[in-house]
């Protein structure tokens, strides 16, 4: 997987904006790092049972089988999940 051009813009941006509220961040941009919070994140979101959807407010939930609750905040996912399907015939 090659690297976004600006991927150290957002990972400074984002580091700045913990530093705002004196919250340290740990930033993963490359190497096995990187590869192993990609393997737990996708085995975290193999525990999702439902998936609430809120686009006006930027934000999906997820809901695991355990019960428990996680939110996303983001600009791009909830218009990304509320696409229809599509399926080939």
């Amino acid at each position: 997987m090659t690297k976004p051009a600006n991927l150290e813009e957002a990972v400074d941006r984002v580091r700045e904006l913990g530093a705002e509220v004196e919250s340290s961040g740990e930033a993963k941009t490359g190497g096995e790092a990187l590869e192993r919070s990609r393997a737990l994140l996708h085995e975290w979101v193999d525990t999702v049972a439902g998936v609430v959807i809120n686009a006006g407010l930027g934000r999906v939930s997820l809901i695991h089988a355990n019960g428990k609750e996680s939110s996303v905040a983001s600009s791009e996912l909830p218009f990304l999940l509320s696409q229809p399907a599509k399926f080939e015939r």
